[in-house]
């Protein structure tokens, strides 16, 4: 946690700020990076593309010139991205603000995205662009149903905690079955690697069912937005992993008719909160979470900054 610097020791931090979707954490990150006088690193895997606005809830050009952020719309959907290149992508952001300053904020509701920086991930083997190809192949021509069948026989145990409606996560799991013949979990080992900072977790958390309000009323704001359009833009693109998503896969059923447009503004509505349902019972449980309403600002600056000097007095002893 401490780092030796010319005979005087930096104690670093990383704020994260965590919830479900439409909580307020963008908020939340900007308040705590301006009091602070830091940056803030994205941890949200919808928001790294720029092709993807309206269905994405990105800070908006305002927030965006309030304090500098890293990792928004810094893709485009045709890069392979996954949570390993973002790991590696996201610690070197955190060292060079470390060159200048000891402490930066992180938000984000993409619960893996935010384990990998503050705890590390699994040691994974490679996996060959040939295989991932063939996997989201079949994903886009047999559906993800036949895959995650397949997961199922393979690796049950990872069923039992997996998000099956993920595609990005069933199809990762299956390259990995599928190159070592060995199921997913064997390589989930859980185990901790040691960070030059100290994490500091700050959940935020509402009524669910305003919550649920909160969310049905954002998506009718995107739907107003342009969001039917935007998904029948990149209707084409469909098969790739950005496209995989709550807010898109919804509009792509109706666009092939499957169902008509009211049904698909329900699913939207619905799978939203199913989403940030997900996104709860992840970050719940974890322990280190201290968990503040959504509006509780100055609480949460409060403990933040009592974490930082409570954490800094005990370097110096």
């Amino acid at each position: 946690m401490t780092i030796q610097i010319g005979g005087v020791i930096k104690f670093n931090f990383l704020i994260c700020v965590v919830g479900p979707t439409a909580v307020g954490k963008t908020a939340h990150s900007i308040k705590l990076a301006q009091n602070i006088g830091s940056e803030v690193v994205s941890a949200d895997s919808r928001q790294f593309y720029r092709e993807l606005e309206i269905g994405t809830a990105k800070p908006d050009a305002e927030e965006l010139s309030t304090v500098k952020h890293h990792l928004i719309n810094s893709l485009s959907i045709h890069d392979h991205y996954d949570v390993r290149r973002f790991e590696n992508e996201a610690l070197e952001i955190l060292e060079n603000i470390y060159s200048e300053r000891n402490v930066a904020v992180m938000v984000g509701g993409s619960g893996l995205f935010v384990d990998a920086v503050c705890y590390g991930l699994d040691d994974l083997p490679p996996v060959s662009p040939h295989l991932r190809d063939e996997l989201n192949f079949e994903l886009e021509n047999k559906g993800l149903s036949v895959l995650v069948s397949e997961l199922k026989e393979k690796d049950p145990d990872y069923c039992k905690q997996a998000d099956l409606n993920n595609p990005q996560r069933v199809t990762r799991a299956l390259e990995v079955i599928r190159t070592t013949g060995k199921p997913f979990s064997s390589f989930r080992t859980g185990k901790k690697v040691d960070r030059p900072f100290h994490v500091i977790m700050v959940g935020l958390e509402m009524e669910r069912e305003k919550l649920y309000e909160r969310i049905d009323l954002r998506m009718d704001q995107m739907i107003e937005n342009g969001l039917f359009e935007e998904a029948q833009a990149f209707h084409k693109h469909k098969h790739l992993n950005a496209l995989q998503t709550v807010g898109y896969k919804e509009i792509f059923g109706y666009l092939e008719g499957d169902y008509d447009k009211e049904e698909a503004i329900r699913l939207l509505k619905r799978n939203s909160r199913r989403y940030a349902k997900r996104q709860m019972t992840w970050f719940k449980k974890n322990e280190h979470v201290k968990w503040f309403k959504h509006d509780d600002h100055s609480g949460v600056l409060k403990y933040v900054l009592s974490e930082i000097e409570s954490k800094s007095l005990e370097a110096k002893k």
